[in-house]
């Protein structure tokens, strides 16, 4: 419904999820399409991009998995699910759905000041605390290989404009796009959180107009 994008990074021993859903039934549809990918294996991990209903609603459908996050993220899941329970109702979701994810929200376990490394057994990732921009708490990813890939979250929007709700830090924003170029450099594929991935060109280039639009260099 809101083209919110999750990803999935597998390794021999575990496996990353980026994102949640926005809701428990969302969850648990991701769930069973990432065990399709694996042949039955379960997530293991998952990595939540920012506090936005329609990125961590659908944590509690993964048991078990150890949930990481951006400093201060915690808080905002714990303190706030008032807040994002009517955000979601807002934006579309059923209330009783809203209702159900926030009463079992799950905060992370883990939370990330500067970088962390995960080994997934033959592959790793690096969580890099990349914010704050569109939120207080924004968590990029980058996936070494041939080609490395970066998850952005919403710091990246391709199928509209960037979005900045009450939580944005515009001042901080183009900073933390320049940290996503520094972390995958001019070849990178950049995964945005609502879209079809993008190349450093486009990042640079919503870097710039966001700049321009909130009057930051």
């Amino acid at each position: 419904m809101w083209d919110a994008t999750t990803a999935l990074v597998v390794g021999e021993d575990g496996a990353l999820l980026f994102d949640t859903g926005a809701t428990l039934r969302e969850g648990a549809e991701i769930r069973t399409q990432a065990q399709g990918l694996m042949g039955g294996r379960r997530v293991t991990h998952i990595a939540l991009s920012h506090p936005h209903f329609d990125h961590v609603l659908g944590t509690a459908a993964f048991s078990g998995a150890e949930v990481y996050g951006a400093v201060g993220i915690d808080t905002v899941l714990t303190r706030d699910r008032d807040g994002l329970r009517g955000d979601a109702v807002r934006h579309g979701v059923a209330e009783a759905d809203a209702v159900e994810a926030t009463d079992v929200l799950v905060a992370p376990h883990h939370l990330v000041c500067g970088e962390w490394t995960l080994e997934l057994g033959g592959r790793q990732v690096l969580l890099a605390n990349v914010g704050p921009g569109h939120s207080g708490h924004d968590l990029a990813v980058l996936v070494p290989g041939r080609r490395e890939v970066v998850l952005c979250g919403d710091l990246v929007e391709e199928s509209g404009d960037p979005q900045a709700g009450p939580d944005a830090i515009p001042s901080r924003w183009p900073a933390a796009l320049d940290r996503l170029l520094e972390l995958g450099g001019e070849d990178a594929l950049y995964v945005p959180g609502h879209g079809a991935a993008v190349d450093a060109a486009f990042v640079r280039a919503q870097r710039d107009e966001l700049a321009r639009r909130f009057g930051v260099s």
